[in-house]
């Protein structure tokens, strides 16, 4: 079916799309739709493979982050795919479109930050290109991972009963952003978060390795958005409790005095933290993690995610998550 230029795709619409005139070839366990492909490899390991591209005044702007922490960035946030299927990164190929405003010490910065990142985490860089750009600074990143046999999580594994859990805080990375999108200049730790975040990959392997987990993505659209993408593909609904939400110091300093930022924690995106379900009710009370995590709620068999307050009363969160072609 031709697509029709009488209405723009969102972003997932378009991925949908694709996915169905693509098709799964049959070398792969899992294709387009999820944070990384799998392909089986012999004799018991899966490979995972992601891609990202960052346009510049799209995903950063220069003047808010200095060339070592883009290239920070620019690789953090690949590998935390790696992360979110629970996977070990291995190899790493970086495409760079350049523009001329960009000097010689300012592209070595940026090549330095990356490999600093990838280094973290025991990848190598393994190839890519690089080309003049007429416009904006273009960086493209494809992580390579693996993963034991059948041990990925996905995002399709949630069912009724489970419990939801996302780790560290969320809405650090958007609270930062709003602020210097309106001038002002976050505090460190925010803007820490913004700049260099951190994918959790050491977490993620270990809720593999234990099957702990049985859907599971990196909160990169947002807590709501990226959960939504679990309900839809595991055919489930979900009940969250607001106040479960769990927040860093410095954005609660913030929210005393502004009870409409909790929209940032639920749908602000950037935080690259993982949400995930499991059947243990009490994981993070007794299960020993790398990183800290949080139940905010249940999968349920109602359609749709509601989020409740502690009086019971629905919450409705007035922004929506991060999509690239709104």
């Amino acid at each position: 079916m031709p697509l029709t230029k009488q209405k723009r795709l969102e972003e997932f619409e378009l991925i949908r799309w694709i996915q169905q005139q693509a098709g799964n070839g049959a070398h792969l366990a899992l294709g387009i739709g999820d944070d990384c492909s799998i392909q089986p490899q012999q004799p018991d390991r899966d490979l995972l493979t992601s891609i990202d591209l960052l346009i510049e005044d799209i995903h950063f702007k220069r003047e808010w982050s200095n060339m070592f922490d883009l290239g920070r960035k620019s690789a953090a946030v690949n590998i935390s795919d790696i992360a979110a299927m629970g996977g070990t990164p291995q190899s790493v190929f970086l495409g760079i479109g350049r523009p001329k405003t960009i000097d010689d010490t300012e592209i070595k910065e940026f090549l330095s930050g990356f490999l600093a990142e990838i280094k973290t985490y025991g990848a190598v860089l393994t190839g890519g290109d690089s080309c003049g750009s007429p416009g904006p600074l273009m960086i493209s990143v494809t992580v390579q991972g693996e993963v034991p046999t059948g041990d990925a999580i996905c995002r399709q594994g949630a069912s009724y009963g489970d419990a939801i859990y996302v780790s560290g805080s969320l809405g650090d990375s958007a609270l930062a952003l709003h602020q210097l999108q309106h001038g002002r200049q976050p505090d460190a730790y925010l803007k820490q978060r913004f700049h260099t975040p951190t994918p959790r990959v050491a977490l993620g392997q270990e809720l593999s390795k234990r099957h702990l987990a049985t859907a599971m993505l990196d909160v990169s659209d947002g807590l709501i958005a990226d959960l939504g993408h679990i309900l839809a593909a595991s055919n489930v609904g979900a009940e969250l409790n607001l106040d479960a939400i769990p927040l860093s110091a410095a954005f609660k300093r913030l929210l005393d005095d502004d009870s409409a930022l909790i929209d940032f924690a639920l749908a602000g995106g950037e935080d690259y933290e993982l949400v995930f379900t499991s059947p243990l009710k009490d994981l993070d009370q007794h299960i020993n993690l790398p990183l800290a995590v949080t139940r905010i709620g249940s999968i349920s068999q109602q359609p749709g995610l509601h989020i409740r307050q502690t009086n019971g009363e629905p919450y409705h969160c007035r922004r929506g998550g991060f999509d690239h072609f709104s």
